[in-house]
């Protein structure tokens, strides 16, 4: 027995990103025939390999909320400096009443996090760090706070060509 495949499956490109749905939120209006209900989604979407970026996108149907908030973050993915499957140093980020610290952990611990920064430092491919989300633990907060964290890192040589020295190789 054959199997008939559709049109559109031979067309699909194999990105090498993933998305992962953080957060979907529902508001609710009332109208005079009852309430009428939209949607927003916050999606992160990496490679694993130092790529990641956060998206967030608004629409009637919860399918097209999630649609939008991945093309918003394909656009906004930026590179991120790993250090094997940790991070180089540790960090703090802000974002608005949110402040989220991380802290490089050895090989073998995992990625100690809430779901919101899990998100964000697995689709990075950070695989062993710890986390501390200090204030408010907003979903949206915390993965832009991530970001911001994970934007400010520096590898050595970045760290080297901005106080203009050269180090020897250790």
């Amino acid at each position: 027995m054959t199997r008939f495949s559709s049109p559109k499956q031979g067309f699909e490109e194999e990105s090498p990103y993933q998305e992962q749905v953080v957060k979907v939120y529902r508001c609710s209006k009332v109208i005079k025939g009852g309430r009428r209900f939209s949607f927003a989604a916050l999606v992160v979407v990496g490679n694993r390999g130092g790529e990641v970026g956060i998206g967030y996108g608004k629409a009637n149907e919860v399918p097209s909320a999630v649609e939008k908030a991945i093309k918003s973050a394909r656009r906004n993915l930026a590179k991120i400096n790993l250090l094997g499957s940790t991070i180089p140093h540790q960090i703090s980020g802000r974002f608005s009443a949110t402040k989220v610290v991380l802290i490089p952990a050895s090989e073998g611990t995992g990625v100690i996090a809430g779901a919101s920064a899990r998100a964000v430092l697995e689709l990075a491919g950070v695989q062993n760090v710890l986390t501390k989300v200090y204030g408010s633990t907003s979903p949206k907060n915390v993965v832009k706070a991530t970001m911001n964290a994970l934007n400010a890192l520096f590898n050595r040589h970045q760290v080297e060509k901005l106080r203009c020295l050269t180090l020897s190789e250790s």
